[in-house]
């Protein structure tokens, strides 16, 4: 197996800059991954009491205690998804916390193993699984849910124009033998897709991110995290999230667009707008992004977006 390469994390200067300005005694972060941006807060924050860290991916978790370990005294690590951090806090007797962070999306490390079946440049089994526990694997999706179902993901979760072409592709070639690798599938997409889009993107790119995301309900997932993220912040608290496609960003901005505004938009019902108490600020009204230098060291950081909020008030 292909020993993953070190994860680096994205956008590292902003989020400690977004940070700043706060004081943390107790800080969440609901995407540990190797422990990258963690390692830089609690350096950054020595008045931290406790660092609760959270990923759905066991392997991660291991990489992180032995990268937080001069920081062990006060970290706990948690083994879940970002979603649960109502069920995890209570769990700890937490009531409120000062700072959270997600960062959204597949890592580096699970896109370099292919054993974990996420990259389309790898040939591994098509997995595709950020939690090596949950029942529904990206080889389930191709091989037995129907065409429409496929054409719906492809459309919705990958806005991949050709989504009947994959759709009916995959269906076509299922016919024959089941398919079980990333390059059975890459093969399957290039004989319906072409070998390279207009603007030179992989035509396997946007169907595999469909199916992850899909596999791992991450859109469902940070609709749900969104609201109890803000409503466990303590007064003057921040919540970051990094996302990395249009389809994140957009639920981020109008969560916290919303949250932030003092009105209700009632437009629905006869464009009317009502009154109401903000509950955050925005402290980016545009999202952040990596810089040219940071983009040449880490292509990946090329589409990461940054937004954060501050709690305006106590629950």
């Amino acid at each position: 197996m292909t020993s993953p390469s070190p994860h680096i994390p994205v956008l590292m200067q902003q989020i400690l800059e977004g940070f700043e300005p706060t004081s943390i005694k107790i800080m969440v972060d609901g995407t540990l991954g190797a422990g990258g941006h963690a390692s830089a807060i609690l350096e950054n924050h020595p008045e931290i009491e406790l660092f609760i860290g959270i990923d759905q991916d066991p392997e991660a978790l291991k990489i992180a205690e032995k990268n937080l370990e001069p920081w062990k005294s006060k970290v706990i690590l948690k083994h879940g998804n970002f979603s649960q951090l109502d069920q995890i806090l209570k769990e700890l007797s937490i009531k409120g916390v000062d700072g959270i962070l997600v960062d959204i999306g597949v890592s580096s490390m699970q896109l370099d193993q292919a054993s974990r079946g996420f990259s389309f440049m790898r040939n591994g089994p098509l997995d595709m699984r950020m939690n090596p526990e949950n029942p529904l694997t990206a080889e389930i999706v191709i091989n037995e849910w129907s065409e429409d179902q496929l054409g719906r993901i492809f459309r919705e979760y990958g806005e991949e124009k050709k989504w009947r072409l994959a759709a009916n592709a995959i269906i076509q070639a299922r016919k024959n033998q089941r398919i079980q690798t990333t390059t059975e599938l890459v093969e399957v997409l290039k004989s319906a897709l072409g070998q390279y889009s207009k603007k030179g993107f992989h035509p396997a790119t946007l169907v595999f991110q469909a199916i992850r995301i899909c596999v791992n309900k991450e859109l469902e997932v940070l609709e749900n995290f969104l609201p109890k993220a803000t409503d466990y912040l303590n007064k003057d608290g921040r919540l970051a999230v990094i996302s990395f496609h249009r389809l994140e960003d957009r639920i981020v901005k109008s969560f916290t667009r919303q949250a932030a505004d003092d009105k209700w938009d009632t437009s629905g019902i006869g464009g009317l707008f009502q009154d109401k108490q903000p509950t955050v600020k925005l402290i980016t009204k545009k999202p952040l992004e990596a810089s040219e230098e940071e983009c040449r060291l880490n292509p990946r950081s090329r589409s990461a977006k940054l937004r954060i909020i501050q709690k305006l008030e106590n629950k």
